[in-house]
């Protein structure tokens, strides 16, 4: 399992996120109480945020690098420590009352703060100077954990503004790394399949606008989620991205749901920073369903759009869609249909989010068992050897 990256952190990633957000909802409902010193709903985003997306981040990047670098994966015993790093965090935080804040926050940060150190030397050391962006981010998302630590720890009020932090991080890494891999596997699709055809249009200096329109509504949202302008720059990168969006063809791609879900992916982004722009002129929006929207269906899906596709490619499988594949995809997009409608369903509140709960942990329980042989590197290339497929996620070594 320790082959490649994508297999423990994408592993982890899965049962992780369907097992923590149940666990989050009994205590919510008052059916359990959680052994940490966080308040359950600080605690929920934290996991979701610093737990299971940041362990898909890092499975995606550490696969990704050797396609960027040419140098070998990061394997072995270096992985497996680096899994149960972020391992030993999940746990800590779980038991942070019996450990102590202090010990609790040591323990967790030591995964991004060693994850940040193993990016950045891949990087340099294959002079891969247009990905060290990359170590930005993750520095973001380190910040935005310890400022939720620094609350439990006891004397400031930052957990609300580190976890807004990591979720605006994670969406402008959808906005940017899916500007490059969606109309990417897109062109190389269409290609073989429909040649001769219209391809999505070239990056150009809408792509680019787009990108710095989103940038600003995030860093709105997350400095000030009430404030006056922040709806307008929501509106506005909606628009941006959805002019984007348009110009990467994707209704062509309807035949194949393994390329198709990576557009609705970033469908999901337009629609949820139109929805965050709605939330802050119309009382009628709640803000929470704005927020479901960019993180249960824009961070889900593209999440478990990266994870199968990652996982199918670089373990020797056709880039198709399985039906048990295509389930997936549903249930992710049922659970943020349901999560976004319970703020605006009143005494319906608890059953529709106890629902979208049960289709999100469904489709990462699905993800794990329907992809368990891949996962624990039961696939037909010998790792042991550096065999992998040449560019099997599709994107240039660049």
């Amino acid at each position: 399992m320790f082959s490649a990256a994508f297999r423990p952190f994408f592993l982890g990633a899965a049962l992780w996120s369907a097992a923590a957000v149940p666990a989050w909802l009994l205590s919510f409902s008052g059916r359990a109480a959680l052994p940490g010193t966080l308040a359950p709903f600080i605690w929920h985003a934290h996991e979701m945020v610093f737990g299971f997306a940041f362990a898909a981040v890092a499975g995606f990047l550490l696969t990704a690098i050797p396609n960027w670098t040419g140098r070998l994966p990061l394997r072995g015993a270096r992985l497996a420590a680096l899994a149960g790093l972020w391992l030993a965090g999940r746990i800590a935080l779980l038991l942070s009352a019996p450990l102590g804040p202090h010990a609790a926050a040591a323990i967790d940060l030591a995964f991004p703060v060693a994850l940040i150190a193993v990016v950045a030397h891949e990087l340099i050391a294959g002079r891969n100077w247009r990905n060290l962006p990359m170590l930005a981010a993750l520095a973001l998302l380190l910040c935005g954990s310890l400022l939720v630590h620094l609350q439990a720890i006891g004397g400031t009020y930052t957990a609300l503004l580190g976890n807004r932090v990591g979720i605006a991080t994670l969406l402008m890494l959808i906005a940017l790394i899916g500007g490059r891999i969606v109309p990417s596997f897109t062109r190389n699709w269409l290609v073989k399949h429909r040649p001769g055809g219209t391809l999505p249009a070239p990056t150009g200096p809408l792509d680019l606008a787009a990108l710095a329109i989103t940038f600003a509504a995030l860093a709105a949202w997350v400095v000030s989620p009430g404030g006056e302008v922040t709806p307008w720059l929501a509106f506005a990168a909606s628009l941006a991205l959805g002019l984007r969006l348009a110009r990467w063809r994707g209704q062509a791609t309807l035949g194949e749901p393994l390329l198709f879900v990576l557009h609705a992916g970033y469908a999901w982004l337009v629609f949820g920073f139109a929805l965050l722009g709605l939330s802050g002129v119309v009382p009628l929006v709640p803000h929470s369903a704005a927020v479901h929207a960019l993180t249960v269906g824009a961070i889900g899906t593209m999440t478990l759009a990266v994870m199968t596709r990652a996982t199918l490619g670089h373990g020797g499988q056709p880039l198709t869609a399985s039906r048990a594949t295509v389930l997936i995809y549903l249930l992710v997009t049922l659970a943020a249909l349901l999560r976004i409608a319970a703020p605006m369903a009143g005494g319906a509140f608890l059953a529709l989010t106890w629902a979208a709960a049960a289709a999100w942990s469904g489709a990462f329980l699905l993800f794990a068992v329907s992809y368990r042989g891949l996962l624990l590197g039961r696939d037909r290339f010998d790792t042991s050897q550096n065999v992998y497929p040449s560019k099997p996620l599709g994107y240039p070594h660049k």
